[in-house]
């Protein structure tokens, strides 16, 4: 074989979209890549995306920093799933603020002063700020190893991410819900936060998806 010669997966035509990540499972000890605690956490989803102890599971010696931020990647790679279905009937015209209940407002970080935009746009926004925060050489120049200050960056993410699951949860209820049986991403991104103390048990306001039972009550 020629050198520089790669060997890429194929799939046959007709193949369906989950079929494209069929591959076999490897340990995490033999995946020799900096991509590998990206291509584990991956793996470990597709085996049961609500198997959230195992998803979360981190590897022996395995960076935490380095950890965080590969989940942090890998739910805004998913959430843009959710943005696109919430097009549908989350308008700027019928939600024109980013709100969660009839009682909490937020603003958009995006614009040079923090201001309200409509509830798609929010989404739009913090999405693409998220993937230009993690994709930027700046504060994440490796991924395998991350410095505590730029670990540090990632609660204000989690913050924004967050609320564009409060909005679905409370406002396209029947959107939220047919994602996450799908998913369990909220629960697994909730789960996520509590577990690594990411942002504040007060910032959470949706009830626990299992049970109902609110899991915390937020301020302002």
């Amino acid at each position: 074989m020629a050198d520089g010669l790669q060997i890429l997966r194929r799939n046959r035509p007709g193949s369906k979209a989950k079929e494209f990540c069929r591959w076999p499972d490897e340990p995490f000890e033999e995946m020799d890549s900096t991509l590998a605690v990206q291509q584990f956490i991956q793996q470990t989803i597709r085996r049961d995306p609500s198997n959230l102890e195992a998803i979360l599971k981190m590897p022996e010696a395995q960076d935490e920093g380095v950890w965080k931020y590969e989940h942090l990647r890998q739910f805004c790679m998913e959430l843009n799933g959710l943005a696109v279905k919430l097009q549908a009937e989350c308008k700027p015209e019928t939600c024109t603020q980013m709100t969660a209940t009839e009682q909490w407002i937020f603003l958009c970080a995006a614009h040079k002063t923090p201001k309200e935009c409509p509830a798609i746009d929010y989404t739009r926004h913090t999405l693409d700020g998220a993937a230009c925060l993690l994709n930027s050489n700046k504060y994440f120049p490796s991924r395998v190893s991350i410095k505590e200050s730029s670990v540090a960056k990632l609660g204000s993410v989690c913050r924004r991410v967050y609320r564009i699951f409060s909005h679905a949860y409370f406002h396209h209820r029947s959107i939220f819900d047919a994602f996450e049986k799908e998913t369990h991403l909220c629960k697994r991104f909730t789960y996520f936060v509590t577990k690594y103390s990411i942002i504040s048990k007060e910032i959470l306001i949706l009830p626990k998806l299992d049970d109902e039972t609110p899991v915390g009550e937020s301020e302002a």
